[in-house]
């Protein structure tokens, strides 16, 4: 009697040795040899030999086998044997092979480049490369969620079309939103979690957030998914908290969960490993320092790019926060009353080249102080005059971040570029496929 449809992982399990199992996926390679067609099948959750005989199957089958190109989808049936020599250690002896479908010849082979890959991402997602990538992607968007919610946060989602700024007015998108309007794509949820916050005290979201950024670095791309907490009552050195034991929390689950996708990604799990709390903070003013003795010459009030980042967190193994940054970080967060011209806010930098992955801080809850900083950057109070009512009516003191999944991705798998961790990438030159 067939035990249900499998998956390959349970098989490779070791549970199942000497029963006749039922798997079903897409050929990964094949190679015959006289009257044997060893296939190799792969499903979500992982590869197995299966060696197809003519005497076990029968002819039409065995015909059928042989005929089959790679990415052709199969049912099969057989008895597991234990084989060191079989991907995974053990294979399965087939007694019935049916093809579904028969595959054309598949475009994609050895040593492809980058720009093909791209333009054929609709079939490179079946490569284990990427199959263990999602997985891993899937995991740290559980956790984020879990993360917030066992800690009595609760997902709270804002809108897609937004009248003004956040990050920069340089980078919106702008959109025709009725013949007399225009509006922009958001560059985040943060004017209207602080919002939302004066209801729930504690919130977070996972959403999309658009950045017309004409870097082309490998941690740039125009669409990308955006994890943002905001909370009531907690300060800058709070969230920073909180964002380090989100960081730790996400390593050890993927170390968790993970260990057979990292193998596939060639990724030291050590990596993950001595990732500890707490993080260091280094203040903007020292950074500067810092960059000096790297040969790195900035002024006041300059950003950090690319360069910079990678200068300061190749050599590290620890992610390392950035504090005090310049008024000109943004309107928004607050200047720290002992250094009036640094704010209270924060960025996280990945180590081993990686940068930032977190930007947050604590935001301006006097109304006097956000009327003064409105001035300062010369913005309109009228396009954020919801914004300044939230002071008006019980304000609080109240902190927040946002994270760049897919940066934070980049670095837990090691890879060298932002657009490895996305389905579909979205770039300046690229909307297809």
């Amino acid at each position: 009697m067939v035990d249900e449809w499998m998956k390959i992982s349970e098989i490779q399990s070791g549970k199942y040795t000497g029963k006749e199992v039922e798997v079903r996926g897409w050929i990964y390679r094949t190679r015959s040899s006289g009257k044997i067609v060893f296939v190799i099948l792969r499903d979500s959750s992982g590869i197995i030999q299966i060696p197809v005989g003519k005497n076990d199957v029968g002819e039409p089958q065995f015909k059928g086998a042989k005929k089959a190109l790679v990415e052709s989808s199969v049912i099969a049936r057989g008895v597991v044997r234990e084989d060191s020599r079989a991907p995974g250690g053990f294979e399965i002896t087939a007694n019935y092979f049916e093809v579904v479908h028969f595959a054309e010849k598949f475009p994609i082979t050895k040593d492809q480049s980058d720009e093909f890959l791209l333009d054929n991402r609709h079939l490179w997602l079946r490569s284990r490369e990427l199959n263990s990538t999602f997985k891993i992607r899937s995991t740290v968007f559980k956790g984020f969620h879990d993360f917030f919610s066992e800690r009595g946060f609760y997902e709270i989602q804002s809108p897609s079309f937004v009248t003004g700024a956040c990050e920069g007015g340089s980078t919106l998108f702008e959109v025709k939103y009725t013949d007399e309007k225009t509006v922009y794509l958001t560059q985040s949820w943060q004017l209207y979690a602080e919002a939302m916050m004066f209801s729930l005290e504690k919130i977070y979201t996972i959403a999309p957030s658009f950045r017309a950024e004409k870097s082309r670095t490998r941690r740039h791309v125009t669409e990308f998914w955006h994890a943002e907490v905001e909370a009531a009552w907690f300060h800058n050195e709070d969230m920073m908290k909180l964002v380090e034991e989100l960081i730790v929390y996400l390593c050890e689950l993927i170390l968790e969960k993970h260990l057979p996708e990292l193998e596939v990604l060639n990724r030291d799990p050590e990596k993950l490993k001595v990732v500890t709390t707490p993080f260091e903070r280094v203040k903007y003013r020292k950074v500067l320092d810092i960059l000096r003795d790297k040969g790195i010459e900035l002024e006041w009030g300059d950003d950090f790019g690319y360069v910079e980042e990678k200068a300061l967190t190749l050599e590290r193994d620890q992610p390392f926060f950035i504090t005090h940054f310049p008024l000109s970080k943004g309107f928004y967060h607050r200047p720290d009353p002992e250094e009036p011209d640094s704010l209270l806010c924060h960025d996280l930098l990945a180590p081993e080249g990686y940068g930032e992955i977190v930007g947050g801080g604590e935001r301006i809850w006097e109304p006097e102080v956000l009327m003064k900083r409105f001035e300062e950057e010369n913005l309109d109070a009228e396009n954020y005059s919801w914004y300044l009512d939230l002071r008006k009516y019980g304000s609080v003191p109240h902190s927040g971040f946002g994270l760049g999944l897919e940066r934070a991705l980049s670095w837990f798998i090691g890879s060298d570029h932002i657009k490895n961790v996305i389905p579909f990438p979205r770039t300046m030159r690229r909307t297809s496929p």
